[in-house]
Formats: C-alpha cells, sequence, structure tokens
C-alpha cells in the first residue's frame, strides 16, 4: 500500500476508533513526508461517494506527514458537508491524497485543464479550490463555476483571480 494512503487511513482508524492522533514511526514515511512541505487535501469515499475532503492550500504545519495527519482527522469528522465518519464505515471507505505543488496564477481559463490543473479562484478574502481530473467536472468552466460557488464568489463577479496546480495524487 502507498505509504501516504496508509498514513491517512491510520489517522483515520486512530481516531475514529480511539479518538486519539495517530504519531507514525519515522520508518513508516518517506523522506518527502518527514522533510516536505506542501498544501495537502484528503479525500474520502465510501461506496464511490465523496464522504469527505479537507486540505490545505498551501503549507499549514511543518511537514507533509503532519498536513497528512491532521486533513485526514479533519476529513474524517469535520467537513460540514457530513456527519463524523464512524467506526462501522471504516471499513467501506477508500482515501485519496493529494500532494498540491505550487500555484501559480493564470490570465484566462485558456491555460487551464480541468484533467491537469486544479484551479484557484480567489477575489478580496474570498477563495475557492477544486482539485483536478475529478468525476462529474468535465469542463474548465464547470471547475471554475464550482471553485467560485466554494468560495461565495457570484459566477459573474468581475476582478476574480485565477491560479492553476498541478498535484501528485496518491491513491
Amino acid at each position: 500500500m502507498d505509504e501516504y494512503i496508509r498514513l491517512a487511513i491510520n489517522s483515520i482508524n486512530a481516531y475514529v476508533q480511539s479518538g486519539i492522533r495517530y504519531t507514525p514511526q519515522p520508518w513508516e514515511l518517506t523522506s518527502e513526508m518527514r522533510n516536505g512541505r506542501a498544501g495537502v487535501f484528503v479525500s474520502i469515499h465510501e461506496n464511490g461517494s465523496l464522504r469527505g475532503c479537507i486540505g490545505t492550500i498551501a503549507p499549514a504545519r511543518n511537514t507533509i506527514a503532519e498536513e497528512i495527519v491532521s486533513n485526514a482527522i479533519s476529513a474524517a469528522t469535520e467537513d460540514p458537508r457530513f456527519l463524523p465518519i464512524t467506526v462501522d464505515e471504516l471499513v467501506r471507505l477508500t482515501i485519496s491524497v493529494d500532494i498540491l505543488g505550487e500555484a501559480e496564477p493564470v490570465s484566462s481559463t485558456d491555460e487551464l485543464n480541468v484533467k491537469r490543473y486544479g484551479v484557484i479562484v480567489a477575489k478580496d478574502n474570498r477563495r475557492g479550490l477544486l482539485l483536478p481530473d475529478l468525476d462529474g467536472v468535465e469542463t474548465v468552466e464547470d471547475q471554475v463555476m464550482i471553485a467560485k460557488r466554494k468560495a461565495g464568489i457570484d459566477a459573474f463577479e468581475k476582478g476574480v483571480l485565477l491560479y492553476r496546480f498541478e498535484v501528485i495524487r496518491h491513491e
């Protein structure tokens, strides 16, 4: 099993079953997980449907491993769209971990690709993010519209800044 997925699963299981924050052993982690810093999203699906997704656009903790542990627990217990995951659900979950690359500004949607790039929309202090290559998101227009909705930005609001980023997805 992929080390990134294993860390997310162990974090979710420990927290849901016992209420404890999982502390990985150094040998469980890749060098990148121990030493790298990046934004990280943890997505949880149950029977093919989204069950939780929480992440950080930029690093908020000291290491990628710490980002994974924290975001995995949050995705399982704090996503406002869902009730917290229960012990009975644990066996039905599938997890993905996205390690975000640096966001770069783009001047138009022509520079986006829904399969390759995630998108960040920003206006004033509002920001919304959508990961790349998501089921049901087929066009750049859909991707930007969903990100705007998440940010509370009106569909036709002017002066919205666009950023793109790539991810390394662990499934």
